[in-house]
């Protein structure tokens, strides 16, 4: 597409996209639902068929501590309430979050924390010996959130 057809292209010859489902959802109509890791609960909003990543909000209870973990690709989130730690690296209300591709890791939250977070490639949780525990995937994830009751909102077609 050239400069010239960009400017004059009126916005009606333009097909605009016809969502299947609301584009929008008050994500506290959803209940938490316990998650894959202890002191854990989701709500999860979308998934990423093509990478495998997932969109949820992640509540965690107080004294809860992630067992180690892995991420294939980034995640990004912003703290809603409380906080959590890497070591002496910590995070609370308002702080956005990047863990890197490839970190693994074994955050803890003394005091609980509400996050929402952009998953985008999957997780993987490890043993104490180092050996796969499991693997947590968009397909993971929205056949939790089916077998919940809570993924009506969600498109997905994973043939």
């Amino acid at each position: 597409m050239n400069k010239q057809s960009a400017d004059t292209t009126p916005a009606s010859a333009i097909p605009l996209t016809k969502h299947d489902k609301p584009a929008f959802l008050n994500p506290e109509t959803l209940p938490w639902m316990p998650w894959v890791m202890p002191g854990t609960h989701y709500r999860l909003m979308d998934v990423d068929v093509r990478s495998g990543g997932f969109t949820l909000f992640l509540k965690v209870d107080p004294g809860a501590e992630a067992p180690p973990h892995g991420h294939i690709g980034a995640v990004e989130g912003v703290i809603l309430e409380g906080g959590f730690a890497y070591d002496d690296d910590a995070g609370s209300k308002g702080d956005y979050i990047c863990e890197q591709a490839a970190a693994i890791h074994q955050p803890v939250s003394p005091d609980g924390c509400v996050m929402f977070a952009i998953v985008h490639g999957p997780l993987v949780g490890y043993n104490e010996d180092g050996t796969i525990a499991g693997i947590v995937d968009a397909k993971t994830m929205y056949e939790m959130a089916t077998a919940d009751g809570v993924a009506d909102h969600i498109s997905a077609d994973f043939h």
